[in-house]
């Protein structure tokens, strides 16, 4: 009869231990978790290095930066025609 309970309890502490070994420690989640964080983060990074490109070479872009120029060379033009008359 301890032979029998003997090897039962022999056996639950075996599952047991196989149980503790399968799941996954907190730090091996944690590991996992930081693996994650940096897929997404490098992939977002990629997605908005992209989208800020595409918007830089739009014609949007383009015609925005060159109408900028333009005002500011005007203001700088009239602004130098303005003090070198004195």
């Amino acid at each position: 009869m301890k032979l029998y309970l003997a090897a039962a309890v022999l056996m639950l502490v075996f599952a047991a231990h196989t149980e503790a070994q399968v799941e996954p420690t907190l730090e091996q989640h944690f590991a996992n978790f930081h693996t994650q964080v940096k897929e997404i983060a490098g992939d977002l990074t990629e997605k908005t290095k992209n989208a800020f490109a595409q918007f830089e070479q739009s014609e949007f872009a383009v015609k925005t930066k060159n109408w900028f120029t333009e005002q500011f060379d005007k203001i700088k033009q009239k602004l130098g025609e303005t003090f070198s008359s004195d």
